[in-house]
């Protein structure tokens, strides 16, 4: 299996397939490229629907080229002490992750730079600032974001609002996302009503409604259980216990 970047000649190819609309999984096979390659490539540089090959070559070269900079130039520990390129890399394959979920490229950007910084929050400014673009790009994220309870909202000692992610994160995005079955099921009970008990249209409804309610109880309930994971410190292992 080839190892390495992407050739530009693959990038012309992995263009082709999306616009033949197959799935990543059939590019890679036809690539020999692991699927989360073709993935990764895709959603880096502008998703299914937006993905150039040229663009997405020169984007990857900037990217190699900064890369290398920053390897070579004295510095290249940011103020904190962490390797600058190899934060960098890695916030670039967390968007991409965060991308790949289904979160939009600014959704991804903001909710990594928020995962990475220490505090775990920052304001409209900064997170525009970091991002190098502009704060209704920033505003039009977070307000999807908050949505989603996937960030919460805070006003610090000098009255800026700042956007924060915390150990509840997880748990309120999941119990959300189980919440938003719920005006399905009622509307689904509610046809089922109206068409009659003894239809089928109606049998179809209400079996619906049964499957999602029972997912979304079990969702909940196992959210609400495994809640203890995010208020207990992380077993040592093996290794690390045998350290002094």
């Amino acid at each position: 299996m080839p190892g390495g970047r992407l050739t530009q000649q693959e990038r012309q190819q992995i263009a082709l397939g999306l616009a033949d609309d197959l799935p990543y999984a059939e590019i890679a096979r036809r690539l020999d490229r692991p699927t989360s390659t073709v993935t990764r490539e895709v959603m880096r540089n502008g998703g299914p629907h937006g993905y150039r090959a040229d663009l997405a070559h020169r984007a990857t070269e900037r990217r190699a080229h900064r890369g290398r900079a920053a390897a070579r130039g004295p510095g290249s520990a940011g103020p904190d002490g962490r390797d600058t390129a190899a934060v960098t890399e890695y916030a670039e394959t967390l968007t991409t992750v965060l991308m790949a979920s289904g979160l939009s490229r600014m959704g991804a950007h903001v909710l990594t730079c928020l995962f990475i910084t220490e505090s775990g929050s920052l304001t409209a400014a900064e997170l525009a600032r970091r991002m190098r673009v502009s704060p209704a790009s920033v505003s039009k994220a977070i307000a999807f974001l908050e949505s989603q309870s996937l960030v919460r909202r805070e006003r610090d000692e000098r009255r800026r609002d700042r956007y924060i992610v915390d150990d509840e994160l997880f748990y309120q995005a999941t119990v959300a996302s189980a919440r938003a079955n719920d005006q399905l099921v009622a509307v689904a009970r509610q046809g089922a009503a109206v068409l009659g008990p003894d239809t089928s249209a109606a049998a179809r409804l209400e079996n619906v409604a049964r499957f999602l309610d029972f997912i979304s109880e079990s969702i909940t309930r196992a959210a609400d259980q495994a809640r203890a994971v995010l208020r207990s410190a992380p077993e040592r292992s093996a290794a690390d216990q045998d350290l002094p």
